[in-house]
């Protein structure tokens, strides 16, 4: 892309002046609409060092109002805390609320493109990390993000004037780094790298914008223009469906519920002596966790009053409280509803060498979301792609990923509601919500099977525990966990 890039043809001054007032006006009237419109917008910001990069930002954010944006600086290298987490971390934590503006001075092109220069990616990882990228992307717009990415181009000569001018004062030098002068000496190996990436990135749903940044008014005015026509476009299509995208990952068949039998049984000397063993053995497993840097995560779904509350305490009872994290998940706080449904999971992440545990997890997309009208078709339809999708980002991490259903039938559960509505000291467990959703059982059925069916990776599978009998389907799931972990590890 920048090898054949023509450059575009810099107005006179009092073009640029009158272009610079409408851009300025429209983008002011245009904030306004994202708001209405519930609208976020991700601009990415990359370039060359010394290009000008964060001074455009700034005339920008001048036509917005403050409460509508952020701005972040991104370092190419993570902190070790992010290091410790997925890639996409510490991007995907930095996305907008809906009707607002998230400014990244570089990002993830920036963390790619350095590690190149490294030789921390090999020719295979970092077409894995493309993949992810454009994945990441893709889930962003098909959300309803418009995603902006702008690079910033100038010669080798432009740059070294710029450098050499920055240094030449002790109040400026320091906005140059080595990396920046590495660049300049090594242009013509990092153009090549740059130009790989734009084209291997370069999608319709969130394109690149080469930016002239020779001059810093005629780059700002660039960059408006593009804003606030990727705003029009975005707004004028906020009402398209996505298309459904073929689910291509390597699925697990998995039985309908109706079809489990539910007649498990374990007695209390057989529980007790297994529970023993098996939490034993996932003690001595976290430790070796740890050490070798695995992360865990543990998705637990069911119906309620199944038993997921007391088969995540026997599973937890093995574990340092140091190294792992219970996550239960309610109804989506208004932070959360005004962001990407995955949010508040990939914020929850754990580091390497610890376990998440989620009581209920990003499937409710596809179960309550879907049934109570909570997302639109497309969205829920879409969603079995774009969860298969995100497990297979952690999967690729290095993560262990064990989904759990756990299973009763609607006797079982009558018993257990009347239970706790009966006896004081589980009065709280029980709520109108269970209730009414209990009555729809069938449609929820329907619903977990497709789940099941769509969704049940070889990466990621779930495994449903038959739990009228709770011994059971504890000892079960506490079997799984350690198979799991000691295969992985060995």
């Amino acid at each position: 892309m920048l090898k054949n890039w023509n450059r575009p043809e810099k107005p006179g001054k009092e073009e640029m002046k009158q272009r610079l007032d409408a851009v300025k006006e429209k983008l002011a009237t245009q904030q306004m609409l994202l708001k209405e419109k519930k609208l976020p917008v991700l601009v990415l910001i990359e370039g060359w060092g010394a290009a000008g990069k964060g001074s455009v930002i700034g005339q920008i954010i001048r036509n917005i109002d403050p409460r509508f944006f952020k701005v972040f600086s991104m370092p190419s290298t993570p902190t070790e805390e992010e290091s410790r987490k997925p890639f996409l971390y510490r991007f995907f934590e930095k996305i907008p609320e809906a009707g607002k503006f998230t400014f990244l001075d570089s990002g993830w092109m920036d963390q790619t493109i350095k590690e190149l220069e490294n030789d921390q990616l090999d020719s295979k990882a970092y077409a894995q990390r493309v993949d992810s990228i454009k994945r990441f992307e893709r889930s962003l717009t098909d959300n309803g993000y418009l995603v902006l990415k702008f690079f910033f181009h100038i010669s080798q000569k432009e740059q070294k004037e710029r450098i050499d001018g920055l240094l030449s004062s002790k109040d400026t030098s320091w906005r140059v780094s080595q990396r920046d002068l590495w660049q300049n000496k090594h242009y013509n190996k990092t153009l090549d790298d740059f130009d790989r990436y734009l084209e291997d990135t370069n999608t319709p749903s969130a394109p690149w914008y080469i930016i002239d940044a020779k001059n810093k008014k005629f780059a700002e005015l660039q960059a408006l223009e593009f804003l606030c026509t990727g705003i029009d476009t975005a707004l004028h299509n906020e009402s398209l469906a996505v298309p459904l995208l073929q689910n291509t990952f390597p699925l697990i068949k998995m039985p309908k519920l109706k079809d489990v039998a539910l007649d498990k049984y374990l007695s209390e000397a057989e529980y007790k002596q297994q529970l023993h063993d098996l939490q034993e053995k996932l003690g001595q497993l976290h430790n070796r966790l740890y050490r070798k840097r695995v992360p865990v995560i543990i998705c637990y779904e069911g119906w309620d009053a199944a038993g997921k509350g007391g088969n995540i305490k026997r599973l937890t009872g093995a574990l340092d409280p140091r190294g792992f994290e219970v996550h239960p998940i309610a109804s989506p706080e208004p932070k959360e509803k005004a962001r990407h449904y995955l949010w508040r999971f990939w914020t929850r992440l754990p580091k390497d060498g610890h376990i998440a545990i989620f009581d209920r997890t990003w499937y409710g997309r596809v179960m309550v979301e879907r049934l109570e009208g909570f997302c639109s078709e497309n969205d829920w339809q879409r969603a079995y792609y774009e969860m298969n999708e995100f497990e297979q980002e952690l999967y690729n991490w290095g993560a262990v990923i064990l989904k759990f259903w756990v299973q009763i039938d609607k006797d079982t559960q009558l018993a257990r509601f009347t239970e706790r509505q009966n006896t004081p000291s589980k009065q709280w467990k029980i709520t109108d919500e269970d209730w009414r959703n209990r009555e729809k059982w069938d449609q929820y059925e329907v619903a977990i099977d497709e789940m099941l069916q769509k969704t049940s990776t070889t990466y990621a599978p779930w495994h449903i525990l038959e739990s009228v009998d709770k011994k059971y389907a504890r000892i079960k799931a506490l079997q799984i966990v350690v198979d799991a972990l000691e295969k992985r590890l060995d």
